[in-house]
């Protein structure tokens, strides 16, 4: 196995990103999925990130004791109200949303595990082309039939969760405890900063700093993910995308005001980030 590419402002530039034509229907449509009572905002958190990286459009899925809050917070967000409970099947206009958009997030502040797990499940009926699992999505997903999620799958785990993905503790090679991850679920797999896929590539992505070990950074860090998945980029390339902007902004906001910034603050950063990398 190779060691992993190091990601720099170059390589980015010469990936480049997909052309962002003249309406927000062009720059695709991420639909996140979470919340919870206990943590409304970090489908908030998610979905701003995927604006900032340029999504054209956002859908915000949550239940309905939390929805009429959302929409006040967020007026450029759909807020659509989840099923009353988890294991009702979604229909109607929800599942007509979910299944046309370009990429779904699922995870997000949810808190409870069989909600979750039910949620996924009904949502990934649905019918999706790309799907990003983080947080509590990702506790649930080995008692998941992989056959019951889309081709295209990608995991944002932290170590504990990679653990978790790995029915044990991880090793000293990092690289290969996520290449095991990434061949078990047949998912493109990123875990601080390092990106890899079931084929064995990998990439490194440098920077980010203690201070994105706040909380929200994670679903901020999902959010930009998504973002780029809808945009039209690969999954692997949407990954290291989304996990370099981050750390880029984090990079920035240390710079700018030391460790103590907040994880609303990253969003508008990774905008920054993103026109740095492209010069």
């Amino acid at each position: 196995m190779s060691s992993p590419t190091d990601v720099t402002p170059a390589l980015l530039r010469e990936w480049g990103l997909p052309d962002p034509g003249d309406s927000k229907k062009s720059r695709g449509r991420v639909m996140v999925v979470g919340g919870s009572r206990r943590s409304p905002g970090a489908v908030l958190l998610a979905g701003e990130a995927a604006l900032r990286v340029g999504a054209g459009r956002l859908g915000l899925v949550v239940s309905a004791s939390v929805e009429g809050q959302l929409g006040v917070q967020m007026p450029e967000a759909a807020v659509l109200p989840l099923p009353e409970r988890a294991t009702d099947p979604i229909e109607g206009g929800l599942r007509e949303e979910l299944a046309s958009a370009d990429a779904v997030l699922v995870g997000p502040g949810f808190d409870d595990a069989d909600e979750t797990r039910d949620t996924l499940l009904a949502v990934a009926d649905a019918g999706l082309s790309c799907l990003v699992l983080d947080a509590y999505a990702l506790g649930v997903l080995p008692g998941i039939d992989r056959g019951r999620l889309p081709a295209t799958l990608m995991l944002n785990p932290n170590v504990e969760e990679a653990a978790i993905l790995l029915e044990r503790e991880p090793g000293e090679d990092r690289v290969a405890d996520l290449v095991e991850i990434a061949r078990r679920y047949d998912a493109v797999v990123n875990c601080y900063g390092l990106v890899v896929t079931a084929a064995g590539e990998s990439w490194n992505v440098p920077g980010g700093g203690p201070g994105l070990g706040t909380s929200g950074s994670g679903d901020v860090l999902a959010g930009a993910i998504a973002g780029f998945a809808a945009r039209g980029v690969d999954a692997a390339r949407a990954a290291v995308w989304g996990s370099w902007a981050h750390a880029r902004a984090g990079d920035r906001l240390t710079e700018r005001t030391g460790i103590g910034f907040l994880a609303r603050e990253i969003p508008p950063e990774l905008t920054l980030a993103v026109r740095e990398a492209l010069g």
